[in-house]
């Protein structure tokens, strides 16, 4: 009787463990987080003090509530100037371009939106369907060009990078950067405020050796699984303990934001990496206290 007894009270903890588990990595997936940065530079013109960006990156199709409603909600509480999204908004194993259209809707009704493709959009095969359909939303799809931000007669402006990967065919084939390189530098410009929206993270040295200021990236979807005091694990093109998978960096005179993404695409399961929108708040440094 007695072992029965511990059979079924054992059979009850691993029950509960397995539940309590299924719950965290449930939470884990759906409860976004919103993480605010301020960024300040003498460049900011005094028009975009305070200007603010909220970063939209590797959707990979996911929906957040019907009509991407609880996504956002949490977008039309910041408020932003402007959103940008940074790649990845539909999935190729799971291509549905409605549901992607549906959140630009959404987010079109708050802010502009400015946009650049990821890896997902170079290999789904209908990336010309996509770019039409952004357009006929309004969005502005900034790969390899660049437009002017005017506000109280300051100007800044706005790069973006089409992702590499339209030069490859998979994983295997080497990232081809001899395009970026010429677009950067048809691109750039040191006398103004520039702001890019370019996928890959890993490629912060080509951009920092252009002096851009400002830099928002996704693709590594926070390194899927992170360790406190470690941080991501894994990241495409990085391999095992990436380097740049959350937050921001610094090299010279450019700031990179690595956006964590609100989707998942091979791997399903997030752990202690949550969701993420980033919002940056631009600030000249005269303002800054």
């Amino acid at each position: 009787m007695f072992v029965k007894h511990k059979e079924i009270r054992i059979m009850f903890i691993v029950a509960f463990a397995a539940t309590a588990i299924s719950i965290f990595c449930i939470w884990q997936n759906i409860d976004i987080i919103t993480t605010q940065i301020d960024y300040s530079n003498a460049k900011v013109p005094e028009g975009f003090n305070g200007y603010t960006i909220v970063q939209i990156s590797d959707l990979h199709n996911k929906e957040f509530g019907q009509n991407q409603e609880c996504l956002l909600k949490k977008i039309r509480t910041i408020s932003p100037d402007i959103i940008v999204v940074t790649g990845d908004l539909i999935d190729r194993r799971k291509y549905d371009l409605d549901t992607a259209i549906t959140f630009i809707n959404g987010a079109m009704k708050i802010a502009p939106v400015y946009y650049v493709s990821g890896n997902h959009e170079a290999w789904c095969s209908d990336y010309k369907n996509i770019s039409q359909e952004l357009l006929n939303c309004g969005v502005q799809v900034l790969d390899d060009n660049k437009v002017k931000l005017i506000k109280d007669k300051s100007m800044i402006e706005i790069l973006g990078l089409s992702d590499p990967d339209f030069l490859t065919s998979d994983y295997i084939e080497r990232t081809n950067t001899s395009k970026l390189k010429d677009h950067l530098l048809r691109l750039s410009d040191d006398s103004v405020f520039q702001i890019l929206l370019s996928h890959r993270p890993e490629l912060f040295d080509l951009y920092a050796n252009e002096n851009i200021d400002l830099i928002f990236s996704g693709h590594v979807h926070g390194g899927q699984f992170r360790l406190p005091f470690i941080g991501g694990l894994v990241a495409p093109d990085q391999g095992l303990f990436p380097k740049y998978t959350s937050g921001f960096y610094t090299k010279s005179h450019s700031t990179l934001f690595v956006s964590r993404g609100l989707g998942n695409s091979i791997v399903p399961i997030r752990v202690f990496n949550r969701p993420e929108i980033v919002v940056v708040t631009l600030e000249n440094e005269k303002h800054v206290k």
